[in-house]
Parts: C-alpha cells; structure tokens; sequence
C-alpha cells in the first residue's frame, strides 16, 4: 500500500431530476480532472444522482398533484443498485446497458471507475428494486469497477424523511445474508469508510467507523454553513483520519425551469442566478490541519496529497478506538438510564 495517496474532491451539482444528462457530465468531468492532476481516490458530493431535493413542499397531512409529479420525477431519476452488486465483477458479464434499463445508472457508474482507474466515491438517491422507496446512499467503487461498498443515510435530517427513507445497521445481501451498512473498506490506498451530511454528528456512527479503523473518511454533504468546516476538522481530530468534505454548488439554473422555487423567483432573482447552495468543500489532516478549501461560491476541484503514515504519529497521545476509549468502563455505560444518575446536593 503506498503512503502517499492523492485525492480529489468535486464540488459540482447534477443536472437535476435528469439521470443520463448528470451521468454524461460527471464522466466528462473526471476524465477532465484526472488528465489535469492524477488522483487515486475521486469524491464527488451526497445526492450527486439526480439532485439534492431542495425546496420540495411536501406537508404534513397534504398532498398534492404537484407534489406526487415532483416525486415521481425524482422516482424516475434515482439509481437503482443491482441486490448482488457489492464485491462483484459486474462489468464482465453483463451487456452494456441501455439508457431505458434499470441499471444503466450503476453500471455507468462502474464504467466510469474503471475506464479511468479511481476509486470513486459519489453519492447517489438510491431506489428500491420493487416500489418506490428512496433512499440517501453512498457508493464506493473500485478502479476495476467494482462496488466496494454501499451506505444508506441512517437517519435522514428533517423535511429530508417525507423523501428519503431510513438506512438500517445492515442491508440485505443476494444470497440472504446481511452486509454492514457502516462499512470500513480495506483497500489498495488505504481503509475508507464515511458517512453522510448530518450523519457526522451522530457519535455512536462516528465511532464505528474509528473501532474499524477508518484511515480516509468520506463526508460528502449537502450543508453550506460555514460551522461545517469545524465539524470536519472535529472529526479529523477525533478519529485521527483524514477527512474529506465535499458539497455541491448549485443555483436555480441548474434546477428545471418549472421546479418550484424556481417558479416563486422574481425576474431579478432569476437574472441573479444567486447560489442555493455556496460549496465549502475541504480536505482536512488527522490533527485538525485544513489541507486545502474551503471552496466557496463556484464549482471546482480541490485536491490534496494524503501521507497515511503520518497517522501513526497522529496517533501518539490520543487513539480513539484503543488506548484513549476506556471501553472498560464506557462501553457499558450504554445500558445505563438516560436520566441523571447523581442527584445535586440541596
């Protein structure tokens, strides 16, 4: 395995609700990226396949056409992700997919990795093989186009729930079996494990990922604050990993012309073109240190060279999963009462 890996962090957006248009211009776009500044590992943002479902009205106890259109749109537009695809060498006996079939989505993506020889990790709005159950998942594929790993958002953030359904702890194999959907990946250029958005603020999800020894952790994110930055860096720190935090940039243009927010825009605003989201992607060291970003306000490409042995010595004074957990006396500590256990003196 070699030390220094480098990495490369897209901050774009789909062309929204449009599946083979989003698919033709990411393939684009890292093939342009990869002939400009070779990277081992590419990370493009969470929901990349079809959008982030900003400003979708749906309400509690209402319905209406419009919303039930909007979501069959989004329906349509999602990937589905074949039941046996993780591990598999899908690309070997499988023909080349038409834009029509159900899986033209994920063999595009395993295409993608392997005609350029990456990692990719990307994010994606997953659907049910049967119904029309959505899910917020990330991807990581292999450079010989294989899915190393798939993870299902496990608690989506707010309004997100009338859309994205729950991950669980485990998803259902092809052969009956379970498969971890808090997954560490030992591979060629290191352990990558990650979470999604809000997820990162989850300490019992974080910690799973350390105890499996996450080396490169992927956040990608649908959050433009400017207090993500310190979030990641927390984690960084924390996990003692390298961390890389990628978000989308997006404006009303690239939304459809009917979407709804669009439609509330005054000419002005429409001429304005003013961001929905501003970016903030960053790469971020195992002590804290930001390697490069944030990137605001445009879409673009940060990278960043990786030295995994520096972890060893990042690893000196504090060790998350092993000499500074204490799992002898905090583990238990889980099967405790919520409620306070000492009671303040009167």
């Amino acid at each position: 395995m070699p030390s220094k890996v480098k990495v490369a962090a897209i901050q774009t957006c789909p062309v929204a609700f449009d599946l083979v248009a989003s698919l033709d211009k990411y393939e684009k776009l890292v093939s342009e990226v990869l002939q400009k500044d070779r990277a081992d590992l590419v990370v493009l943002p969470e929901a990349s396949l079809s959008a982030y479902p900003r400003f979708l009205s749906f309400q509690i106890g209402t319905r209406t056409d419009d919303n039930r259109e909007w979501f069959s749109r989004y329906v349509k537009s999602s990937v589905k992700v074949p039941l046996d695809a993780v591990g598999k060498e899908w690309l070997n006996d499988q023909p080349i997919y038409s834009e029509e079939h159900d899986f033209y989505g994920f063999q595009k993506l395993c295409l993608i990795s392997k005609k350029q020889g990456i990692y990719l990790s990307i994010g994606v709005v997953e659907r049910s093989l049967v119904g029309s159950t959505l899910w917020c998942t990330n991807l990581l594929f292999s450079p010989r186009g294989v899915l190393l790993s798939k993870h299902r958002k496990l608690q989506p953030t707010a309004a997100e729930r009338i859309v994205w359904s729950q991950g669980d702890a485990t998803n259902t194999a092809a052969d009956g079996g379970v498969e971890d959907n808090l997954p560490v990946v030992q591979t060629k250029i290191g352990k990558i494990g990650g979470l999604i958005c809000w997820e990162n603020y989850m300490p019992l999800a974080r910690y799973q990922l350390y105890r499996k020894g996450v080396e490169i952790y992927t956040a990608p994110t649908a959050d433009s604050r400017p207090t993500n930055l310190p979030s990641v860096q927390h984690i960084a720190q924390e996990g003692r990993c390298f961390v890389i935090s990628v978000n989308q940039y997006h404006a009303p243009s690239d939304f459809p012309a009917d979407y709804p927010p669009s439609l509330a825009l005054t000419p002005s605003e429409k001429e304005q073109n003013k961001a929905w989201s501003r970016g903030g992607s960053s790469i971020v060291g195992p002590l804290g240190q930001v390697l490069v970003g944030p990137l605001w306000d445009q879409e673009g490409v940060i990278t960043a060279e990786l030295d995994l042995d520096s972890l060893h010595g990042a690893k000196l004074d504090f060790d998350v999963a092993e000499h500074y957990s204490r799992h002898d006396l905090l583990l238990g500590l889980l099967n405790l009462p919520a409620a306070a256990s000492v009671e303040e003196a009167s």
